[in-house]
């Protein structure tokens, strides 16, 4: 009885670090794109000039050779980052800025319609 209690308690572990892990990749991509926008330019401007000049030296492949050193540069540095806050134990939920992955608080108000004060009790205002 003890070994499928401890199974379940490792998979459901390695279900968290999964989790925790694929959630800060897709936070730390979409931070890239969305505000790392200015840093993307330059990157790749910097990455067509480097292209231009190692065409003269590698004719056929300058341009694989750089578009690949830079996007695995890029998704080795998010994938390591990611690694990096998973192990380190940082949830994603306890980060303040990332707002839209905080639960919110559930009120419990009563919506109010426009029909309401002609089909409502008086009581419930």
């Amino acid at each position: 009885m003890q070994v499928p209690n401890q199974t379940n308690w490792q998979n459901s572990y390695l279900l968290a670090i999964a989790k925790s892990f694929l959630v800060w990749a897709f936070t730390l991509t979409v931070c890239f794109l969305v505000v790392g926008f200015p840093v993307v330019v330059v990157i790749m401007t910097i990455g067509v000039l480097a292209s231009v000049v190692l065409q003269s030296i590698l004719p056929a492949s300058a341009i694989v050779l750089v578009s690949g050193s830079i996007l695995s540069v890029i998704s080795l540095s998010i994938i390591f980052s990611s690694v990096f806050l998973t192990v380190k134990g940082v949830h994603p939920h306890d980060v303040k800025w990332l707002g839209w992955l905080q639960e919110k608080e559930k009120t419990n108000q009563k919506p109010v319609y426009a029909s309401c004060p002609l089909t409502c009790s008086i009581n419930q205002f």
